[in-house]
């Protein structure tokens, strides 16, 4: 099973952007990502479609399943 931690940022053009981190460790939690979003936004250094990253979303994890057919 693979694993992504997804950030879900609203960028200062009212968009949203989506950061992907592979294999994120076991037991994120919510107050994790958060910190680290809050942190991303202070830096601020993307450059993004979006515009300058402005506020925290969301944060998730997506699980996929393959299955290779032999």
């Amino acid at each position: 099973m693979d694993k992504v931690l997804e950030l879900v940022f609203k960028g200062s053009l009212g968009s949203k952007k989506v950061i992907k981190i592979n294999a994120p460790k076991d037991g994120v939690t919510k107050a994790d990502a958060l910190k680290s979003m809050a942190a991303l936004i202070a830096a601020n250094i993307f450059d993004t479609a979006a515009g300058d990253l402005a506020e925290a979303v969301e944060a998730r994890v997506r699980t996929t399943d393959l299955d290779i057919l032999e």
